[in-house]
């Protein structure tokens, strides 16, 4: 279905100007039609599902939006041994994913409860949250090739996943993907009983020691209630939860680097020799940007973009803000932080037609 549309009513931060054309696909077989045609025509396309990692100009996007509406799942096994194949469409929901899964037994993704968006969309940046991501339960992901004209499947071992990366964000190009997701195919062990907990404040929350398990409904309900605590939890009545989520990645940077930095700054394991991840919260917050930063009139935003009045992380719609606002306070942070501590953010939500 051909239409017009501004995509601010297509994304979480409910800012972004008109699509130049607007397409809804919900079968795969639309998807792909969409696709190759606008490639036939030599047009730009940006694909567009939940809208909650984008942040799109306040001119728009000239070319063709694609919106991945297809929804539903299939279980192509299910044993006590091998647990639960699913393939989910690109356009599922993906908390609504979560949700059945704890009602059904099915164990591995209770952490990720309350990340708005679609499950097509969270094998592109590796989604993660309190010590769990997508690359610990993801088979395999059905996709389009642009540049092949056919259907390619990659394995987990072939997407190549890294923190908040993977070979399907590495292919795309200010938001235009090599390679469409179609389909995403999880592997979940059975059982009442959560991952192992392997986030200090989940594991205090619900009583555990880090590294235990839980009842993986008592992990879903206190995820969700940590993740509203901090405006995570989408909420039409909290101007907090109008933005991308966390809007930088914390850093990875050289040991060496991070031993610069003052003695209680927090430092994680990377997952690479002689790196270390640190916290872009804390970064943000003790160089002077605290919660609710950019509210005054006279901010660089007048107002109408600020962090969160709830976590530093998140840069929010408070109401009339354009793409110009939140990317002004964006702005105003990196610089600050790097002034302080000499570290470089990155922003996580794709920018299109941006630039910090």
């Amino acid at each position: 279905m051909v239409t017009s549309t501004l995509l601010s009513s297509l994304t979480t931060s409910a800012v972004g100007g008109p699509a130049g054309k607007y397409i809804e696909a919900r079968t795969e077989a639309e998807i792909i039609d969409a696709v190759r045609t606008a490639d036939a025509a030599g047009e730009q396309v940006l694909i567009i599902a939940g809208g909650s990692n984008l942040l799109i100009s306040d001119d728009g996007y000239p070319g063709t939006v694609v919106k991945i509406a297809s929804e539903g799942f299939t279980v192509n096994a299910e044993d006590s041994c091998g647990g639960v194949a699913v393939v989910v469409q690109a356009g599922h929901n993906w908390d609504q994913l979560v949700d059945y899964a704890v009602r059904h037994a099915w164990s591995g993704i209770e952490a990720l409860s309350g990340i708005p968006g679609s499950t097509g969309a969270t094998p592109v940046q590796n989604v993660g949250a309190y010590g769990a991501d997508v690359s610990q339960t993801i088979a395999a992901v059905r996709t389009w090739d642009r540049e092949r004209n056919a259907v390619q499947t990659f394995t987990n071992s072939e997407l190549k996943f890294g923190y908040r990366d993977s070979i399907l964000k590495q292919t795309t190009v200010n938001g235009s993907p090599r390679y469409v997701v179609l389909t995403v195919e999880f592997q979940l062990p059975l059982g009442r009983m959560s991952a192992p907990i392997r986030y200090a404040e989940l594991a205090r929350s619900l009583g555990v020691e880090a590294g235990k398990r839980a009842y993986s409904n008592d992990v879903r309900r206190e995820v969700l209630r940590l993740r509203a605590s901090k405006g995570m939890v989408l909420d039409a009545a909290d101007r907090d939860t109008y933005s991308t989520g966390s809007f930088f990645t914390n850093p990875i940077v050289p040991e060496a680097e991070a031993a610069s930095l003052p003695e209680n700054a927090p430092r994680y394991p990377a997952g690479q020799d002689g790196m270390v991840k640190l916290s872009a919260a804390w970064l943000i917050d003790q160089a002077g940007f605290g919660k609710g930063f950019g509210l005054e009139p006279d901010s660089v935003s007048g107002g109408r973009a600020s962090l969160s009045t709830k976590h530093t992380l998140a840069i929010t719609n408070r109401g009339g803000a354009g793409a110009s606002d939140v990317v002004a306070v964006a702005r105003e942070v990196r610089a600050g932080v790097e002034r302080r501590f000499g570290v470089r953010l990155h922003p996580e939500p794709l920018l299109i037609g941006l630039e910090l």
